[in-house]
Parts: structure tokens; sequence; C-alpha cells
């Protein structure tokens, strides 16, 4: 053995303290009392949980706030100004921005990640040379799997179509879609889905952007998940609109997505800067509740979409932030519902990405965390702190916990 972590509580069983033995990058045993020749580290009743995983970031257009204006703050500028900036990217200036926002992540404690990544004419693949580099550059701290999309259309936007292709081929793992800007929403899904079929990947889309009810795409991607066989394959993200149907309504949505096995992730930070933005009083949250999901069967993440650029102009790539802002925006306060905001950022993030192996069990890989918390609700409640994180066995974050320095004489709680 290499390690072993003492005095540990595990999210599924945080009332009773368990040490855990790591060799060769996976755990070897779970237990009280663990003897061996090893390097301990004394967890001292914290919580020690699975890597987080972040289902939905943007690394090739992060950090570029400088480079931006933002008057309006809507998600029509935020394109606008995205595509105003990002012909003059470089592979080298991407890959500087995403290791930035790589090394955050890390920090966060985060092991797992889905990076969306933009394609187009205008940029072409050098976006996705940036992203491969860091990618490999910081293998030994995170799994980065990248899913390339058409921010800016695709049947609307000759050589696009070309572009995700040669992407797919180069090591880009998902496809996604971003209808809500194509001259044909619809037509964009199927080929997106056809992609996806001739790669053998997986379907993450940005769906139903905004506030107008009318029309919705989710239904035709629920009829493309189940006529393609790609139940469990598919997510959707953002998908505002929810916010803005009434709730029985979203009863049925749900239960729809869950027979088609498509998966919703939510975008707390993103959403609830964009949304309301037609309102001068009486602001509307714009995000979709994904506990009624949870309740309906429907898989959900929680996910940071955006860091420091016109979407979403702050962001230290916390996924308890994330988790925290959630419960907040939709008044979540029972325990078992805060207890699903970390799921929601931990197990059902790694189910949405079908990662096999994923979390503390004897034989997966020793990828996880400890926190300054006694339970995952605690952990949420309090913005709780990574004070360690290992990937694969090894230490890729330390962070002292804070000391508050009483003055002699002085009593406290603790003492």
């Amino acid at each position: 053995m290499e390690l072993i972590v003492t005095n540990a509580r595990l999210a599924d069983e945080p009332e009773r303290l368990v040490d855990i033995a790591i060799a060769d990058g996976r755990f070897v045993a779970i237990g009280a009392g663990l003897a061996g020749d090893a390097e301990r580290l004394d967890a001292q009743g914290r919580l020690v949980a699975p890597g987080f995983v972040e289902t939905h970031i943007h690394l090739d257009k992060s950090c570029i706030l400088e480079r931006c204006r933002s008057a309006r703050g809507d998600l029509t500028e935020a394109i606008a100004e995205v595509a105003r900036v990002k012909g003059d990217f470089t592979a080298e200036d991407v890959y500087a921005r995403a290791s930035r926002t790589i090394e955050k992540c890390i920090a966060q404690g985060t092991t797992h990640m889905r990076t969306h990544l933009e394609v187009d004419p205008g940029i072409g693949l050098r976006s996705l040379e940036g992203v491969l580099a860091a990618r490999e550059a910081y293998r030994w701290a995170i799994d980065i799997e990248i899913c390339v999309f058409p921010q800016e259309g695709l049947l609307n936007n000759p050589g696009t179509d070309e572009l995700m292709v040669e992407a797919l081929k180069r090591g880009a793992g998902c496809v996604g879609a971003a209808p809500y800007t194509d001259s044909d929403p619809h037509g964009q899904i199927d080929r997106v889905f056809e992609m996806a079929r001739e790669f053998d990947v997986d379907v993450d889309m940005h769906l139903d952007f905004g506030t107008d009810t009318a029309g919705l795409d989710l239904h035709h991607v629920c009829d493309c998940a189940m006529r393609f066989g790609w139940g469990g394959r598919t997510a959707i993200g953002h998908v505002t609109k929810l916010a803005y149907v009434p709730p029985a309504q979203r009863a049925e949505i749900a239960r729809r997505m869950s027979d088609a096995g498509v998966a919703l992730t939510v975008l707390p930070a993103t959403d609830l800067f964009l949304m309301g933005r037609d309102r001068d009083h009486a602001k509307t949250r714009g995000v979709a509740e994904a506990h009624e999901f949870l309740h309906h069967g429907v898989n959900c993440s929680l996910s940071t979409n955006n860091v420091l650029n016109p979407f979403t102009p702050f962001g230290d790539c916390s996924l308890v932030r994330m988790a925290n802002l959630n419960a907040n925006i939709c008044h979540v306060g029972s325990a078992h519902d805060m207890g699903e905001c970390f799921q929601m950022v931990t197990g059902r993030s790694a189910r949405l990405l079908n990662l096999e192996d994923y979390g503390i069990a004897v034989g997966n890989p020793a990828d996880f965390v400890v926190l300054d918390a006694a339970s995952p609700q605690a952990a949420v409640a309090e913005l709780a702190p990574v004070l360690h994180a290992f990937k694969r066995g090894r230490r890729t974050l330390t962070r002292q916990p804070a000391h508050l320095h009483f003055p002699e004489g002085a009593s406290h709680a603790r003492s």
C-alpha cells in the first residue's frame, strides 16, 4: 500500500469513520483500522468524496472578458462578442487560457471534465489544437473529454459540418449542438445524431435557451434519442425555457425525458446571469429546477459553463459553489435534496458522462477529494473548501484549513 486515509467519512454513510487504502493508483481496501506500511493522511472526521465531475464548461473561450464588451448582458450579445474576438484566437492563446481555467478546476477538486468546444470556418480547428495540448499537459490531474459543437449554426454555416467531422476524427469524444442559432434547428439536431452514430460518441446539446416556450426543441431531441437508440448517451444543457412552463407541463416533459434516456445539465451561474434581461423589475431567475426532474427519474448534473467571458463574467470553477448556488436559486432546503445537489456534481455527473469505475470503491481509480465538512449536505450548505485532491492515487492539491488565532486566555467552542 502507498497511502491510507484514516478517519474518513464517506458520502453514503457519513455517520461512521473508515480508513481507505490506496495502491498502484487504485482503492484496495475500505474499512476500520486498516494497517500497513504506507503514508497516512488523517482526514480527522472530514468528508472524503469522489473527485468532482465538470460536465459542461468552455475552455476555449474562457478568460476573454477584457477583450469583449458587455452592454446589454444578454445571450445575443454574448454570442456576437465571442464571435467578434475568436477570429484572433491562436492555438497558443487557447492553450494558455484553457490551462489557467483547468488549474482553477484542479484547485477545486475536479478530476473529470467535458469541455464544449466551438468549430466553424472563422476559428477552424485552432481552438481544438490548443485544448488538445492542454488536455495532454494536465492528464496527471484531470481527465478531459472534448465535445465539439457549432455555436454559430451548422446547416446555415457552410464548412462547419466538415470541421466537426475532422474534430471527431482528431480526438473529440462527444458531439454537441446549438440549434437555436441555426436556420433549421431540427435539421441540425438530426445531423448531430447522425455524427454521433457514425463516430459512436455521446450527444450533449445546448438547448432551448430563452423564455419563449411556444416551441421546445427538447421534444425532437427525445424523439431522436429513441430513434437512434441513444438513450443514456444524450444530454441537454441550459434548457432555461423549462423555468417558464407550468408545473404540470414540466412533469410531462420530465417523464418524456426519463423515458427517452435524456439527461439534463443545469448551469446556474450563466442561466441566472443571462435570464431575466427582458424585464426591468420583478426579474425571473430563469434556471430549470433540476430537482423536479430528478424526482421523475431524469439524471441531472450541475456545472460551471463559462468562466470570465460575456456569457458569465465571473467564476472560480468551484462545483461546490455551483451546488450551493443552485440550492439557493431553487429554494432547496431539505437534507435529501441538499444531498442531491452534491450528487449532481459527483455521482450523477459521472453517470451523465458514462464514466466507468468512478467512485470510492475497491478496484476503482483513486480519484478523490477531502472536504472540510462532515457530510455532503454540510459541504453544499457551508461551501466547504477542498483540502486535498488525488488523481489515480497521486496528490494533486493540498490546502490548509483556516486557523483562527484566538487571543491568549480566550475561550472558544472547540477548546
